[in-house]
């Protein structure tokens, strides 16, 4: 297998099916979820602004913190996801309150009150993320991680097309609060999928316990060594991850995210370009929303496609791949179209950057790390995405006000370039060591072919 692989023979069934119940209920659970807060997003605008009567600056405070708060959830969450038996309650919990306080923002009277409660909703969303990803990690067999992530991935995207077209059709039926309430429906619907999977999930780790707890010659094998200690401190857990090579693993994944711009940027530039084309506020709007549309809806099927790349080629390959998706689309963004054809090009070439690179680096940190660790890796990815995420739209956004629409696309474009270069320059090459596939922190580094201290004649060949 190419890609992320291991020195030692492969053992276990090699047709084991890898689309489980478990693995279906994590990619049901982020259609449903996203489906239910992308409703409220989609009008959260026009409730704040009109419903309220807030401030378009009000409602960029309101999502800035937002986001600033998933970021930093994610970092608290991670250390919290390497016990697995915490990782069913973090994700049952985190989607319950993002359902709740989702739905609860059709009830304010109030802009504070509606930040109060999507600041919460997202710091559930970013708390429970790492616990989700890493109990996925934990159902799908090694070989399939790549599906597994990119079925999830295309839940998400999914569920981005799906949730402002359903609110689209029920405010015109029952009015702005009451389909603000309706989204807790596919919210509490994501919390029963995502309890379904802990469950799948626990089962799967019994039987595990149950097959490891006896060694090759009959004798306790014992607790294994390394398991996290309830408390730990933050800092502590993440010190855990010297030595594994995922930090360099992360430098393509950051160089990507520094250049992964807002949709808001994308959206900003095709209005603007329709406007300029001839085209009423009104129908630019319009057009936008559904080039917007298909932008989600390309993102969905290509990460069904990313994931069985990954498993056959390897992360670096699907995210090198992505990049260069956008590096094109980011380019034909700078050079501007009058006619809605070309833009939809562009729009599809982003939402295949963001379909191959998504699944990308969440099968990274999966097939990088040991279960125990696994939590805590999906925290430094959450935290790279967040700062990477931030810093490019805040520097997109100032370049395209002060400079020009053209140099904002341009600075993410090379940002892309330099992902490429790092991701096709370096691999990652984690081993395992032992019968019970104990992970060799020694072993695991990034190196050219034939560096693997453990590899024998006999055993099948490392990543290539």
């Amino acid at each position: 297998m190419a890609g992320f692989g291991r020195c030692a023979p492969r053992r276990g069934p090699q047709h084991e099916r890898w689309l489980t119940s478990g693995v279906g209920s994590v990619g049901l659970t982020s259609l449903l979820s996203d489906a239910g807060h992308e409703m409220v997003t989609a009008i959260l605008p026009s409730f704040v602004t009109a419903a309220l009567g807030g401030s378009a600056a009000a409602l960029g405070v309101i999502e800035g913190i937002s986001d600033a708060l998933t970021g930093v959830t994610k970092l608290v969450g991670g250390p919290l996801a390497d016990e697995p038996v915490r990782r069913g309650r973090l994700a049952s919990g985190g989607y319950l309150v993002t359902a709740l306080c989702t739905a609860g923002i059709g009830v304010t009277t109030a802009v504070w009150q509606v930040g109060a409660l999507r600041g919460a909703a997202w710091a559930a969303r970013g708390l429970r993320s790492p616990a989700r990803d890493s109990m996925l990690a934990s159902l799908a067999p090694r070989r399939a991680l790549g599906r597994a992530f990119g079925l999830e991935r295309a839940g998400d995207n999914l569920g981005a097309v799906v949730g402002p077209l359903l609110a689209g059709l029920l405010v015109g039926l029952i009015g702005i609060r009451p389909t603000i309430w309706f989204a807790l429906i596919p919210g509490l619907l994501a919390a029963a999928a995502i309890t379904f999977a802990a469950r799948e999930a626990a089962a799967a780790r019994r039987g595990a316990m149950a097959n490891d707890s006896v060694s090759a010659s009959g004798r306790p094998t014992g607790p294994r060594r390394g398991r996290p200690r309830r408390g730990a401190a933050l800092l502590t857990r993440y010190r855990s991850l010297r030595g594994t090579g995922v930090a360099r693993a992360l430098v393509p994944v950051a160089l990507f995210e520094g250049g992964n711009l807002a949709a808001t940027l994308l959206i900003l530039r095709s209005s603007t370009e329709m406007l300029h084309a001839g085209l009423t506020p009104a129908a630019a709007v319009a057009a936008t929303t559904a080039l917007y549309a298909a932008h989600n809806a390309v993102a969905a099927v290509v990460s069904l496609g990313a994931g069985s790349l990954v498993d056959r080629a390897g992360p670096r390959v699907a995210l090198a791949l992505g990049a260069a998706a956008y590096l094109v689309g980011y380019l034909g963004f700078a050079a501007g179209a009058a006619s809605w054809a070309p833009l939809l090009l562009f729009f599809v070439l982003s939402g295949c950057g963001i379909g191959l690179a998504e699944t990308a680096e969440s099968a990274l940190i999966a097939r990088s790390l040991p279960d125990r660790l696994r939590g805590t890796g999906f925290g430094a990815l959450g935290l790279v995405q967040a700062g990477g995420d931030l810093t490019a739209t805040l520097v997109g956004g100032i370049l395209f006000t002060v400079v020009s629409p053209a140099a904002c696309f341009i600075y993410a474009a090379a940002w892309m370039l330099l992902s490429i270069v790092a991701a096709t320059a370096t691999r990652l090459r984690p081993c395992l060591t032992s019968r019970s596939g104990s992970w060799s922190t020694e072993a695991r580094r990034w190196s050219s072919p034939g560096r693997c201290p453990n590899r024998k004649p006999a055993d099948s060949p490392c990543d290539r």
